[in-house]
């Protein structure tokens, strides 16, 4: 194998991905280094066509799996199908100063392979808002800024959904999307009349319902409705690492992948004023390896990368690469998911669903939006649906058991609906990750302490939630309300973010507007610790619009001799 390459890519997750697929693009001779096993497109799903039946306990996890991983058992979307996605507790330690859950995903692909989908473009109000209402610092870069690059990774991965002229939730480069079911167009109608500044419409989701000539291309096909993505899919359909960026930049033959590689550190040469490759430890032997490069890009997931930049000490960065001010690690931000809201719907009888939608209707945020006008700052996302389960109750005054109760099963049940937030929250000084000095890892390295913690402004925004969510319900005319506040921990969200935000003033942020660090200037930071704030929409398209952006300008750089 190599060890010298123009590029390093740490991570193939959503945004190590695309920084593989532009750099190759570009000429540049990239290799990927991931930390877990590798995954193969089709090959490695093992489960993916697999019936419940098929599962040893029915698609569910044990009591003794639960009791050794009380944990990575937490995870949505985590069972007995899916599991060869996700790590094991004992695996993978971490320190919790305040209580944290840190789900994780290691193998070639990352989280790709288990991600929500939702792919909506972040709004100018949600770059602006933290420094006008003075939560936050100024983003370095704005909404006009990434339309361009919004615009070319929803080309590429294919996101369906519908032009609604939200300010809110800005449209994009859509195909057509999933059909809402009788009820949801009931509530979406409900909510238009009610509520002029509120808008329940098409999710934005990375499924392909009408592929074009480059998803094919690729051996992409079109989504079949099955909602069995997280176990793989076989069919291309949604967008992941393994079937769509990482072939695109195999395509090129300038694509090395390394799996089994934990990178311990960044190596900096103190004497070149720039980083010169990396340090890692091959799992399958114990052995310690270096490569070198002329750029590293960072993209390891969010609190990955805050731990891989600070165990990258030198005599130039003693606390960590680029670190002069103590910013690393800090400014963590995560979305607040605690709040959910259900109940049923009577009637609509004479209707069901075809298929397994795979997607989710979206409230779009209306709080904050123009002005600061309530008692907390930032807003919420709700993502929202309806669907008719089957009947599961006894005939009346039956008993669960016999003839009746088994013909009952098979007839479908009152229609049921659900609502829950995704909400922005503050990064704090205070949210912070740092390095223990006294636990490692299995591999010998300092094991990461999350110090994370809800805030005042968590818990208004989760009430006003509660109290909104059940006025629209009780509109609409749902039944049989229930409210819940989860009181979950951080990083059960699965949105960390920050800890090496972009900024303008390095004594205040750790990258600059091209995603580079400002005392390292080949280095370069593209996945959730690069944002300055949370938003309260989902952030995966921005983590690869800002991937493309930041790997196209550094292959333009390294070629002019600039790095």
């Amino acid at each position: 194998m190599n060890t010298t390459y123009d590029a390093i890519v740490i991570g193939s997750g959503i945004s190590g991905g695309w920084a593989a697929k532009v750099l190759c693009e570009n000429g540049l001779k990239t290799c990927v280094v991931e930390r877990g096993r590798n995954v193969e497109h089709k090959k490695d799903y093992p489960t993916a066509h697999l019936q419940p039946w098929d599962f040893p306990h029915g698609g569910m996890m044990t009591n003794t799996f639960k009791e050794e991983n009380p944990l990575i058992s937490k995870a949505a979307g985590f069972g007995e199908d899916t599991a060869h996605f996700f790590i094991k507790d004992k695996d993978q330690p971490y320190v919790q100063e305040k209580p944290f859950d840190w789900i994780r995903g290691y193998q070639v692909g990352g989280k790709s392979l288990t991600w929500g989908r939702a792919c909506q473009r972040w709004s100018q109000s949600e770059f602006e808002a933290p420094s006008k209402y003075n939560y936050g610092i100024q983003w370095p870069v704005d909404y006009t800024e990434m339309a361009p690059w919004y615009h070319m990774v929803e080309d590429f991965i294919g996101v369906c959904g519908n032009k609604d002229g939200l300010a809110s939730m800005p449209d994009g480069e859509f195909l057509p999307p999933f059909e809402m079911n009788c009820v949801e167009q009931h509530m979406s109608k409900t909510i238009a009349d009610t509520y002029p500044d509120r808008h329940l419409v098409h999710g934005r989701w990375a499924h392909l319902t009408e592929p074009k000539e480059h998803h094919l291309a690729l051996g992409r096909g079109k989504c079949q409705s099955r909602n069995l993505c997280m176990r793989g899919c076989p069919f291309g359909a949604y967008f992941s690492s393994n079937s769509s960026t990482l072939p695109a930049a195999k395509k090129t033959e300038n694509l090395t992948i390394l799996s089994d590689a934990v990178v311990v550190k960044i190596i900096y040469d103190d004497d070149k004023k720039k980083a010169t490759g990396i340090e890692y430890i091959d799992t399958t032997t114990g052995e310690r390896q270096e490569l070198k490069a002329s750029i590293v890009f960072v993209n390891a997931s969010a609190l990955n990368s805050n731990l891989i930049l600070l165990n990258s000490t030198s005599d130039r960065f003693p606390n960590g690469l680029g670190n002069d001010h103590d910013i690393l690690g800090r400014y963590i931000g995560f979305h607040n998911y605690r709040g959910w809201t259900s109940g049923k719907f009577e009637g609509f009888k004479d209707t069901y669903v075809y298929g397994r939608n795979p997607s989710e209707l979206i409230l779009a945020n209306y709080r904050n939006v123009y002005k600061h006008d309530m008692p907390f700052v930032g807003g919420y996302t709700i993502f929202s649906g309806a669907s008719r389960p089957r009947n599961q109750e006894a005939p009346e005054n039956g008993p669960g058991i016999g003839a009746a109760y088994k013909e009952g099963l098979r007839l479908p049940g009152d229609w049921q609906a659900y609502m829950y937030m995704q909400g922005e929250t503050i990064p704090k000084a205070s949210n912070r990750v740092y390095l223990s000095n006294t636990e490692k890892d299995p591999w010998g390295i300092p094991q990461l302490v999350t110090d994370v913690n809800y805030d005042d402004n968590d818990e208004l925004m989760v009430q006003d939630f509660l109290t909104e969510s059940k006025a629209m319900f009780e509109t609409m005319g749902c039944t049989d309300i229930e409210q819940n506040d989860s009181k979950q921990a951080p990083g059960l969200d699965i949105h960390e973010m920050g800890g090496c935000r972009m900024g303008t003033d390095p004594k205040t942020s750790m990258l600059n507007e091209h995603n580079q660090l400002h005392l390292c200037k080949n280095v370069f930071v593209t996945d959730g610790a690069c944002m300055t704030s949370t938003g309260n929409q989902s952030p995966s398209l921005l983590y690869m619009a800002l991937t493309a952006r930041a790997a196209t300008y550094a292959a333009e750089q390294l070629k002019a001799q600039q790095l």
